[in-house]
């Protein structure tokens, strides 16, 4: 298993399809509020089996886009995580979260935060997550504002 950059359109496609099946499919989520402008300028990272077949992806968001939603300086937003059902629970899903806080780091950034399903909660905090604010709404599923120092 390999965890990259999806720079190529090719890898960038594999993400959206790994997206599109745990949120549109499984999760019903409708797909215009999937996919949004930030996925123009938002680094894409995406995990891949040996035989090249898409297993998970995830979206860093840095810079002035990152500080115009958080409101917070030198912090970026992980978002758009999503593993496939065959690779859950083998660890992928922490292994793309450190993957996109190193990519954090690299750009300079204290602090990631994150918008977590409030039925994944448990996930985060076991990475060093801490809940922030309320719960709310986000596509008809309840979420909430997790930070973590980096």
């Amino acid at each position: 298993m390999e965890i990259r950059v999806a720079a190529a359109e090719a890898d960038l496609a594999l993400a959206r399809q790994v997206r599109r099946e745990v949120f549109v499919v499984e999760q019903e989520i409708p797909e215009e509020l999937e996919y949004d402008a930030l996925d123009a300028t938002s680094t894409h990272l995406l995990a891949v089996a040996a035989d090249g077949a898409p297993l998970g992806t995830a979206r860093l968001i840095s810079g002035a886009e990152a500080y115009g939603l958080t409101g917070v300086a030198d912090r970026v937003l992980l978002g758009r995580l999503a593993v496939v059902k065959a690779a859950r629970g083998t660890g992928l899903g922490a292994a793309l979260v450190r993957a996109v806080e190193q990519a954090g780091r690299e750009r300079g950034a204290k602090e990631c935060e994150l918008h977590a399903q409030v039925q994944a909660l448990g996930f985060y905090e076991r990475l060093g997550y801490a809940a922030e604010g309320p719960v709310y709404d986000d596509a008809g599923i309840p979420h909430r504002t997790m930070v973590r120092t980096l």
